[in-house]
């Protein structure tokens, strides 16, 4: 009988990609999923460790995993991504909670740690690679919409900042050949999706020097290219094996711009997003590619984290808040009207109430549209911990995230507001939750769109005109 998994996702988009990974893997190995956990052979948590509070909604469903493998002792239990590289030790010492420990460079050992894990022993794999980027990989598309798609294009971190644990989670930068990515966003546009997102947690310092294969192969040829995709691609830990063949390309050095443009040469309709860019290595080329093709989104989220020059030398940052507003400018500049979203850190370590308040200038010049924002929450061994004091009282952090919500919720009811009246395009995504009969899309700047319709169905662009707006959605009618 084919046996069943059942899989939770917390965190990142990241998460997200690695767990269309690890269904691949596991459809591969004679797995099929299911959504009620009652009926999973094996249950899997892929978990995130960014901040405490996803590591303890993670321990309290391992709970409840525990509870199902009481009443069915054979059930698999595994945990799977940062955590697992984290929390080894206790997660396998936990009362018998957990089976199966695996982080997010192993994923290609499932099968066999399942047969180990099966028998009754632990089974662990938590080492990092420097080589591994599942490129030869087909992702399940688990949870999707059937119209947005994520592709993973680079792997690990280098950029250090003192309050982040991902490179000792998912280690170095590693990036993949672009021959592969821009196969993959072909094959979903195929398939019919009609937007892909680029993801990385720094995607632009993405780099690829060597063989590339075929950037810009001939349709005609698919067959052919599908073959050579198979042959050449190969080797323990994802190590890639070139072959001389007509359909290699010759030695290539390809930045995240170059890439982004293949990408979005693919087709006009297919939309192109990409997530995370690092403020210090925003580059004017990658704007002017996005400023020449127009299914490339109007949107770029960047992370400022602190609006104090101070605060983000202590974060390890590596840019100033004169660098970073200068990117702003540039992305006003080159391209007029893109909306920009961030990520914002209140009561880093040895923050003063003036920093503070630099942080909500900033925010007031930059105009967000909108904004991921947290308290400091320190994780264990990064540079913070090891070296910093985490003095910010509680009171006061909560106060100051309180302050930096309060202010970009008027930023975002703004930014909705200069929209009414106007007409935008909407990809459709599928059903509103209200009001009823509605549909909801996205504009090209990311900004959810509620729209009556009859006849439209998911993929669909449409025009709507804005006639109200709250501070998170625009609400209009269709443009016949």
């Amino acid at each position: 009988m084919t046996k069943k998994y059942y899989i939770e996702t917390y965190g990142c988009q990241m998460n997200v990609a690695d767990s269309e990974i690890v269904a691949s893997i596991l459809g591969e190995a004679g797995y099929e999923p299911v959504t009620d956990i009652r009926l999973a052979d094996l249950i899997l948590v892929n978990t995130c460790s960014i901040r405490e509070n996803a590591e303890q909604r993670v321990w309290g469903r391992l709970d409840l995993f525990r509870s199902e493998k009481k009443k069915r002792p054979r059930v698999v239990v595994g945990v799977l991504g940062c955590m697992a590289e984290r929390l080894k030790e206790r997660l396998l010492e936990s009362d018998k909670m957990v089976d199966l420990v695996v982080g997010p460079d192993a994923y290609r050992d499932l099968p066999l740690l399942l047969e180990t894990a099966s028998s009754g022993h632990s089974a662990v794999n938590v080492l990092l690679s420097r080589e591994e980027t599942y490129a030869d990989i087909s992702p399940v598309r688990l949870e999707s919409n059937g119209v947005s798609a994520f592709i993973s294009i680079m792997r690990g971190c280098n950029n250090m900042c003192a309050y982040c644990v991902v490179p000792y989670v998912r280690g170095a930068e590693r990036s993949r050949d672009p021959g592969t990515i821009v196969r993959e966003a072909r094959d979903i546009f195929a398939q019919g999706y009609r937007e892909v997102t680029l993801l990385g947690q720094n995607v632009n310092s993405y780099s690829w020097t060597g063989n590339a294969f075929n950037l810009n192969p001939d349709p005609s040829t698919a067959e052919d290219e599908d073959s050579v995709s198979r042959s050449a691609i190969a080797g323990k830990n994802d190590t890639v094996v070139m072959l001389h063949d007509p359909e290699v390309n010759n030695m290539q050095n390809i930045g995240f711009p170059e890439l982004l443009e293949k990408v979005a040469s693919i087709d006009p309709l297919l939309r192109v997003r990409f997530s995370t860019s690092h403020p210090k290595d925003l580059s004017d080329d990658l704007l002017k590619v996005m400023a020449k093709h127009d299914n490339i989104c109007r949107h770029i989220h960047l992370p400022v984290q602190s609006g104090s020059s101070t605060v983000l030398a202590r974060m390890n940052r590596k840019y100033t808040r004169e660098w970073y507003l200068g990117r702003i400018a540039a992305i006003n500049s080159i391209l007029p009207g893109c909306s920009l979203s961030t990520d914002i850190i209140a009561g880093f370590c040895g923050e003063t109430e003036e920093e503070h308040q630099e942080t909500l200038s900033l925010m007031r010049t930059v105009g967000f549209d909108f904004a991921y924002m947290f308290k400091y929450s320190e994780r264990p061994d990064t540079r913070a911990a090891r070296l910093m004091k985490d003095d910010v009282p509680e009171r006061v952090k909560t106060r100051r995230l309180n302050e930096i919500i309060a202010l970009q919720n008027e930023l975002s009811a703004s930014s909705k507001k200069a929209d009414i009246g106007k007409i935008v395009r909407v990809l459709t995504e599928g059903k509103a939750k209200k009001p009823a009969g509605a549909m909801m899309g996205r504009t090209s700047g990311n900004k959810v769109v509620v729209f009556q319709a009859d006849s439209i169905r998911p993929g669909d662009y449409v025009d709507v005109i804005v006639t109200r707006s709250t501070s998170a959605t625009l609400i209009g009618n269709l443009v016949q």
